[in-house]
């Protein structure tokens, strides 16, 4: 499997293609990055679905190596997850991209070390 990252193109020029979606998705893309950065949005979400690909390739090869992941510990990985969609949707975020005094009281986040 390769990966490129997304600033990891110098030798590799970009073509242009013709790609169909609805045009609220268009106008979206457009309303936050202007009709100039449509391309590199676009480029970026690829990039991320191909990540996300990748990804889903690794967990069913090591699924189908060591068994399934245990439905307590997927459990637990999806409400962890749910919590963080939920506190990022929030306004518990600043502009600072930290989470405010009262996110960071919340026991799910206290004393997690990144990595």
């Amino acid at each position: 499997m390769e990966f490129h990252r997304e600033n990891d193109h110098a030798d590799d020029p970009a073509q242009k293609v013709s790609v169909s979606m609805p045009a609220s998705r268009i106008a979206a893309v457009k309303a936050r990055v202007g009709s100039r950065g449509f391309s590199a949005y676009i480029s970026a979400a690829v990039e991320r679905q191909i990540q996300r690909d990748l990804l889903d390739e690794l967990l069913q090869a090591s699924e189908d190596e060591t068994g399934p992941i245990p439905q307590a510990m997927s459990d637990r990985a999806t409400e962890a997850f749910r919590r963080a969609e939920a506190l990022a949707s929030s306004d518990e975020w600043g502009d600072s991209g930290t989470p405010d005094e009262d996110a960071r009281k919340d026991p799910t986040w206290r004393d997690r070390a990144a990595g």
